[in-house]
């Protein structure tokens, strides 16, 4: 969202102010990383490497939460309460037992504390897993909050991980970085997010990360693909014609529309509608099912004595294709294209007919957003 740019950085400027200048307020960094090492290649590689467990990671636990989120409209949200409740209650007594407190409630960052203890790998590994079932849980609940600090700290947890099976490889690398990478890795195969992973990790650890963490939320893009947390996430930016044809049919959609009947002779149709209205076609209806589409061209290949007892019905096209409401302009347009027609008549599953998408109202809609952007 390119237009939100500045008013964003006018607002992040605004709100840092306000925090730096409440007196009570103690003014640290939420992740305080140090890491004043020079780099070399064992950094870099492992970059690599954390990018590849960061996006497999990232996509398994995107499409979790997006699946957590698909399970708020389609259950109860009763028993989903009851349910999360239930499953956040073992995950919390669980970790009580084997982690010496409950961190697998809250957004997690008391856990950069309890990394600092030196814990087994076993238990990072298993808290890992608790994490991402507890945040999991918590959506499907229909619990509110963000998921950018738990996503930070599954990559925590991951690169304190890696960086682990990386020092058994005796690479010798600062175990203080790998946590940094993680971070970045995983906010950014979790969000599609690189760059702004990227630069919370530089800002946490005074810029002394950020080529590694560079290589490694690259890496992790390529590996996690088009998995995000957001249901709502572009996976591309599109052009303004290309926005307007991925509106709603409904933007463009005729309801009021004059329609001609089964039974109507040929020649009402003619002179009432084609000539009279200038209609060159109309859809036919019947009561409210979609019969098909009469047109000026079937009527003029029939000889003028036939109008009088020849019925609309008989000279109906039935094969033209028909739109649903759920469609995108998108659709409609390749949908008229593949006919060579003008309109295109709007149907419900059963037939019944709604309105008509005209092809010069999908036009006359670009003007219109074009003239109403700034308004």
């Amino acid at each position: 969202m390119h237009r939100a740019l500045l008013p964003s950085l006018v607002a992040s400027a605004a709100s840092y102010l306000t925090f730096v200048s409440v007196p009570f307020i103690e003014h640290g960094p939420v992740l305080g990383f140090a890491y004043q090492q020079r780099l070399g290649a064992g950094e870099l590689a492992g970059a690599v490497a954390i990018g590849v467990g960061a996006g497999i990671g990232g996509r398994a636990f995107a499409r979790a939460i997006r699946f957590a989120k698909q399970l708020k409209v389609s259950h109860s949200p009763w028993r989903l309460a009851i349910g999360g409740g239930v499953a956040l209650a073992a995950l919390a007594g669980a970790s009580q037992a084997l982690f010496g407190e409950p961190l697998t409630l809250g957004p997690g960052v008391s856990i950069l504390d309890w990394l600092g203890e030196a814990p087994a790998l076993r238990l990072v590994v298993m808290l890992f897993f608790f994490r991402a079932a507890a945040t999991i849980a918590t959506v499907a609940a229909g619990g509110v909050g963000g998921l950018f600090i738990p996503l930070a700290m599954q990559g925590v947890l991951m690169g304190t991980v890696v960086g682990h099976a990386l020092g058994w490889l005796g690479w010798g690398a600062e175990g203080a970085i790998w946590p940094m990478l993680g971070l970045a890795a995983f906010l950014a195969a979790g969000y599609r997010t690189p760059i702004a992973a990227v630069m919370f990790v530089a800002e946490s650890s005074g810029g002394a990360a950020v080529v590694p963490a560079l290589i490694a939320a690259a890496v992790s893009q390529l590996v996690a693909g088009s998995a995000s947390v957001s249901l709502a996430q572009k996976v591309e930016r599109l052009g303004h014609l290309e926005t307007r044809f991925a509106l709603p049919l409904a933007s463009a959609l005729a309801t009021d529309v004059m329609t001609v009947p089964p039974d109507a002779t040929v020649a009402e149709f003619v002179w009432n509608h084609a000539i009279g209205r200038r209609k060159r076609s109309l859809p036919v209806v019947d009561g409210a099912k979609y019969l098909g589409t009469c047109t000026i061209d079937a009527a003029a290949a029939l000889n003028r004595d036939e109008w009088e007892h020849r019925t609309v019905a008989s000279i109906t096209v039935d094969d033209m294709p028909t739109a649903r409401p759920s469609w995108s302009l998108r659709d409609a347009v390749a949908a008229m294209r593949s006919v060579n027609a003008d309109q295109l008549a709007v149907t419900d599953d059963s037939g019944t007919f709604i309105g008509v998408v005209y092809e010069s109202e999908i036009v006359k809609l670009g003007e219109i957003l074009d003239q109403t952007e700034g308004v």
